[in-house]
């Protein structure tokens, strides 16, 4: 009779955002689940879902299944208790079955971080009492309660916790978990845990804590470890892992592994079946807003929009101004943004009436004739000919999104006041990662390595400052680095690790600007973490966009206070003084622009930039617009031809005269 076909999947994995600890690569572990023949796996970070998005993406791309799910730690008493010492924790796997499942596991890990956070995110029994229908629990590695309690010679207490966990997940939920990295500690549990699951009845599941991808990536794990501690390779209190084994194992590798109990493997293809939760993208998932005296929201939009065009053009409002606007409101209302622009709306107006510096607009929103008669944006889109379609139109799929800038020293004021209105619940700040950049990759792994520090900083100033510059590109384009690279063994070594970690995150840090306002609780959508006290997505900008949610930037500028100050003195002087009333067509302004006297100018003070400005002499503030856009990368390549026209304008040709009125200001 044929041998039945072997399968199985990988539940106990660890990427790179398990920070410092985990090396298996999200860019890089599906081709090796590919070339095992296996076709599903879990990521199961330390105590955080960082990477859950991005795992579920990139497995969906390479046609594997992926597992949502998390090793959390498990307070020894209360995640409120704290005492040194005493308050440990243990290991446990959670999975996601279903929806149902992620929406426990991501209440469990945002408390983890915002109540239990001592030394590690702590969840407690009566957290997962509360939150576990929906998951799949493995009993975890030796660090988990379990196999500690047999560790410490009391079977009891070992078979007592087995059972309250599997009471409380339900049987065929809750599994004991198996693995055989060739530790002396485990070789002395593996019978006591066949043997109390064969006493119980609770099933067991075989896993491989894998840390790398392959064996031979146990160096590069080892030095991950070292960055994450501060040691060296060569020191001998340095924390490492005993063996080479923990890697993404074959099929037949764990079968023959655990010979002893093969339906162990085979439980593990059971549980990936189990589990099937799919994340929504591109829904939009705005907060509520309640517009004043019981109106209705559309009806309040489009009486602030009607008034604003009245006071904006101060009653001289065309036709074609109306249009425009009537437009603007439809496709604002079929695009289901009308809660958005009031929610922008609000909190700008809240600012304005608190003498809060805010910026007049910047970016594709300042298209947007709506916005500028709400109050949203103070540039005159008609005037400068700015398109609405830039910013919203039927055909754009993303969010679409103000930046708002405020005065840097009451920005929190603004952050506040949408905590009280929407409740500190429904607002967090968005994380994001310090990584391992090119040369931060060489100069780290050269500490670790203990090679000297002379020697590491003159490679790393091999590789060019550039924007997304990285080390294969490095070797491409500095001749210098290559004939190093290929004449000296020590610096070969010392790159090929760095290319290994390279982009890798560090540290999870707040972004500058990024806030979240959610419709419910922000833990009904995505898992929290703390940074400083102040909670923050465990999801980066980008994907709190996909998932629907509403990203704000608050950006906090520091020339808005300085025009504040600025204006706060002149007023001493001139009372009645008004900022908004300086004409944008001052001649004197646009000689000082011209001879490059722009220190303290916002976005034209930069050595390049002054350069541009002494070339081009603007006369208008159109010429500043086409700067600005211009200056940067890509673009850049085109600021002499743009230079040479603006002095010679009879030269400008066009491919074909139906662009002429579309190009010719720039």
């Amino acid at each position: 009779m044929a041998e039945k076909q072997k399968n199985f999947t990988h539940l106990h994995v660890h990427t790179e955002y398990s920070l410092l600890d985990g090396a298996c690569r999200i860019d890089k572990i599906f081709d090796r689940v590919k070339e095992l023949g296996q076709t599903s796996i879990a990521i199961t970070d330390h105590g955080a879902m960082y990477g859950c998005v991005d795992f579920y993406k990139a497995a969906k791309k390479a046609g594997i299944k992926p597992i949502i799910g998390c090793e959390v730690y498990v307070a020894t008493r209360s995640r409120f208790d704290k005492v040194n010492r005493i308050d440990g924790s243990h290991h446990l796997v959670l999975l996601c079955k279903n929806e149902t499942g992620y929406k426990n596991l991501i209440k469990l890990v945002s408390a983890g971080f915002i109540e239990g956070f001592y030394s590690k995110p702590r969840v407690d029994k009566e957290m997962l009492e509360q939150h576990h229908e929906g998951l799949v629990c493995l009993s975890a590695c030796l660090a988990g309660e379990i196999p500690q309690a047999l560790l410490a010679g009391d079977y009891e207490k070992a078979k007592n916790a087995a059972l309250y966990y599997n009471d409380l997940f339900g049987q065929g939920n809750y599994y004991i978990e198996i693995q055989d990295h060739g530790l002396e500690e485990q070789q002395q549990v593996l019978p006591l845990l066949i043997r109390l699951a064969r006493e119980t009845g609770i099933p067991l599941v075989a896993t491989n804590d894998a840390h790398y991808l392959r064996r031979e990536d146990s160096k590069m794990q080892s030095i991950l470890i070292c960055i994450q501690t501060g040691k060296t390779v060569n020191d001998s209190d340095k924390l490492e892992f005993e063996t080479d084994e923990f890697y993404l194992k074959s099929t037949e590798e764990m079968y023959d592994l655990f010979a002893i109990a093969p339906d162990a493997c085979e439980n593990t293809c059971r549980i990936a079946e189990m589990c099937s939760f799919d994340f929504e993208f591109g829904v939009t998932k705005l907060p509520y807003f309640e517009a004043p005296d019981g109106m209705e929201n559309q009806a309040y939009f489009e009486k602030l929009c009607y008034e604003g065009l009245e006071r904006r053009y101060g009653g001289q409002a065309t036709d074609e101004m109306r249009r425009r606007l009537e437009y603007e409101i439809d496709v604002i209302k079929r695009m289901g943004y009308t809660n958005y622009y009031l929610i922008v709306y609000d909190f700008i107006n809240y600012a304005k009436n608190q003498g809060i510096p805010v910026g007049p607009g910047r970016g594709s929103g300042a298209g947007s004739i709506a916005a500028y008669c709400v109050g949203i944006t103070n540039i005159d889109p008609i005037r400068y000919n700015l398109l609405f379609e830039r910013f919203l139109n039927p055909e754009r799929v993303s969010m679409p999104d103000f930046d708002v800038d405020f005065c840097y020293e009451r920005r929190q004021e603004v952050i506040d006041y949408v905590n009280r209105k929407y409740g500190a619940d429904h607002v967090a700040q968005i994380i994001t990662f310090g990584t391992m950049a090119a040369r931060a990759a060489i100069r780290d792994v050269g500490r670790v390595m203990d090679l000297p520090y002379a020697q590491v900083d003159a490679v790393a100033k091999l590789v060019p400052m550039e924007l997304k510059m990285t080390l294969h590109r490095a070797l491409e384009v500095s001749a210098e680095l290559k004939a190093r690279y290929e004449a000296d063994g020590q610096v070969r070594e010392l790159i090929d690790t760095a290319i290994k970690i390279e982009g890798m995150p560090r540290h999870a840090s707040t972004h500058a600007a990024g806030v979240v306002i959610t419709r419910e609780a922000a833990n009904e959508y995505v898992p929290l973490a703390s940074n400083d006290g102040v909670p923050v997505t465990q999801f980066t900008m980008t994907t709190i966009e996909e998932l629907g949610l509403l990203k704000m930037d608050f950006l906090g500028l520091r020339t808005l206070t300085v025009i504040k100050d600025a204006e706060d003195m002149i007023r001493r002087r001139e009372p009645d003084f008004l900022m908004d009333a300086i004409s944008y067509d001052d001649k004197a302004t646009y000689e000082m622009l011209g001879q490059s006297e722009t220190e303290g100018v916002f976005q034209l003070e930069s050595t390049g930039m002054k350069q541009v400005l002494l070339g081009l002499h603007p006369q208008n503030l159109e010429d500043i617009i086409a700067l600005i856009s211009l200056y940067r990368p890509g673009p850049m390549d085109s600021i002499p031809a743009y230079l040479r026209s603006r002095h010679e304008p009879d030269k400008v040709r066009y491919k074909t005269p139906q662009l002429a009125h579309i190009l010719d200001v720039t």
